[in-house]
């Protein structure tokens, strides 16, 4: 370990994995508000929020991109080269989230039948997504300045962010689920609308914040945005393109274990959004240190430091070993006590423990595939990612179809074919990362 390197990982981490976690937080409080409605509301916004996040997604990967040109451009001590990025960026990417904010709002239920939402509950995941939506009216900006704030290393604001939206949720999650305060309880709606003022309150936190702050170095001016060109963007879109088709094939894969499951039952779609919900804790916590991988990687390739990548990457994953680990523990000490939390379905905290067990090995593969993935982006390969994300999605469809189609297994079995999944990514990823290392060094001697 070096500490060098640890201390740079975190000094970007950290913040980013508070304001995370913290969200975590509060999306589990929600879903503790709504798994006390019913187990068919849970399911319903399991499905009404996958492809919802999915989409989104799409624009925070297309700005990876950017993260990876500005990171090498900064490390090549190149700033203006930097910012005439940043400016493109800042005003291209709000096209993307204005057309998925009316997709949204117009005809959410066309992605419902697709994804074969039962009859039962559509209607509850129509009316989530429309008063969800607003959201991606201000996600194109939020993206751009998450990157900013990332290169600059300045996430401190993060954790700010994080616990004034939170806060603001958790307290409407209360008032409009269950009708306090004079208010007509709005159940899903109302856990929606929650998050949706929660979010754009804490968007406006943010921009003031980027809008006030002189300790930018790479921050556009106004003048520089308006007449931004187009080349930039696309430039970035070259290299957030294969981020952004990975993210969507992984995501892809996971819709369609959601349509699998739902063919099983209703209830074991709401079991997976309960057990998705507790893993993504831990998963938000690594992908915040694979944040921080991605930033610096891409520092030591501008720097022609090739093997400095694999340095960042060696030290993330031991600290995301860290976190899987004692998330592990945590799982196998008290199952029944963290699903008690989401729902009270004795057959469901039952079987808790072979759920988390399941959950608490897949965080290891998993977090590599973050970690090794950062390090062969910020390297400027993100098309390998979208190679391995491709095997891994048709493996996903293909094997769950026979699983439960054919040979009729529930949900223990679809868990561990996800586990599976992300084990044999994590293998080809790692061989390709050695990889580039290897070759490094072989070119250096030569």
């Amino acid at each position: 370990m070096n500490k060098t390197y640890v201390k740079k990982i975190m000094a970007i981490a950290v913040p980013i994995m508070l304001s995370n976690l913290i969200s975590q937080l509060q999306m589990l409080i929600d879903r503790v508000f709504i798994g006390r409605l019913s187990l068919e509301s849970m399911s319903a916004v399991g499905n009404a929020s996958s492809p919802m996040w999915t989409t989104m997604n799409v624009i925070f990967s297309l700005t990876t991109g950017a993260t990876i040109l500005v990171s090498q451009a900064y490390g090549a001590n190149e700033l203006d080269k930097a910012k005439t990025i940043l400016a493109s960026v800042f005003k291209y990417n709000n096209f993307i989230s204005i057309l998925l904010f009316l997709f949204w709002l117009l005809c959410p239920q066309v992605a419902f039948r697709l994804m074969g939402v039962d009859e039962s509950i559509i209607s509850m995941s129509i009316d989530y997504a429309r008063y969800f939506a607003p959201i991606f009216v201000l996600t194109g900006i939020g993206a751009s300045i998450s990157c900013m704030l990332q290169v600059c290393q300045k996430t401190q604001i993060m954790v700010v962010y994080g616990v004034s939206r939170s806060l603001i949720n958790v307290a409407l999650d209360y008032v409009l689920i269950f009708g306090h305060f004079g208010l007509p309880a709005m159940g899903v709606k109302g856990a929606a609308l929650a998050t949706t003022i929660a979010e754009l309150i804490g968007d406006l936190i943010i921009f003031f914040y980027v809008l006030n702050t002189k300790s930018l170095p790479l921050k556009p001016s106004f003048a520089q945005i308006p007449p931004a060109k187009v080349k930039p963007y696309l430039q970035t879109i070259r290299y957030g393109a294969p981020t952004a088709c990975e993210d969507f094939a992984w995501n892809f894969g996971n819709l369609y274990l959601i349509v699998m499951l739902n063919k099983v039952s209703v209830e074991a779609a709401g079991i997976h959004s309960i057990i998705f919900g507790v893993e993504l804790i831990a998963v938000m916590l690594v992908g915040s240190i694979g944040n921080a991988t991605l930033t610096l990687s891409g520092y030591e390739t501008g720097g022609k430091n090739v093997k400095g990548v694999w340095d960042v990457v060696m030290n993330s994953a031991y600290l995301s070993g860290i976190i899987c680990l004692a998330n592990l523990i945590l799982f196998m000490l008290i199952p029944r006590q963290i699903l008690g939390l989401f729902t009270t379905d004795q057959a469901v905290l039952m079987a808790a423990p072979v759920y988390l067990l399941i959950v608490g090995i897949d965080l290891f593969p998993k977090s590599g595939n973050i970690i090794f993935g950062s390090g062969i982006r910020g390297y400027g390969q993100p098309g390998w990612m979208l190679k391995t994300q491709l095997f891994g999605t048709f493996f996903i469809i293909t094997a769950s179809t026979i699983m439960v189609l054919v040979f009729h297994m529930g949900i223990r079995e679809i868990f561990c074919l996800v586990v599976a999944d992300e084990t044999l990514r994590f293998t080809l990823n790692n061989w390709k990362l050695w990889r580039i290392s290897k070759d490094h060094i072989r070119k250096k001697t030569a």
